[in-house]
C-alpha cells in the first residue's frame, strides 16, 4: 500500500507537515509526496479520496471513490493477493 499525497492547500505542502498529519493519523504505510500533482494527473484522479489496486503485473483491477465499501474492498485486496504471478 502506498498513499500519495495531493495537498490541497499551500500549508499543506511542506514535509513537515506531512509527516505530522502521518504520525498523528498512526498511518503504517509510505505516503508519497505530490506537491505538484504529476501522480494525481496521471491517474486522471479528480476525486479525493479514490483507491485503486493495482496488480502485479501493473494494472489497475479495481477503483473506489469516495468512502465506504470496505468489505468490497477487502475482498479485492484478498482475491489478488492470491493470484499467482509467473
Amino acid at each position: 500500500m502506498i498513499g500519495n499525497h495531493y495537498p490541497e492547500f499551500s500549508y499543506e505542502e511542506s514535509l513537515d507537515s506531512l509527516r505530522a498529519a502521518v504520525e498523528r493519523f498512526e498511518i503504517l504505510y509510505p505516503v508519497a509526496q505530490d506537491n505538484e500533482g504529476k501522480t494525481w494527473r496521471a491517474y486522471k484522479n479528480r476525486y479525493w479520496p479514490t483507491l485503486y489496486l493495482i496488480d502485479k503485473r501493473g494494472n489497475i483491477r479495481y477503483t473506489h471513490i469516495g468512502e465506504g465499501r470496505y468489505a468490497e474492498t477487502e475482498s479485492a485486496i484478498q482475491a489478488l493477493l492470491i493470484e499467482l504471478y509467473p
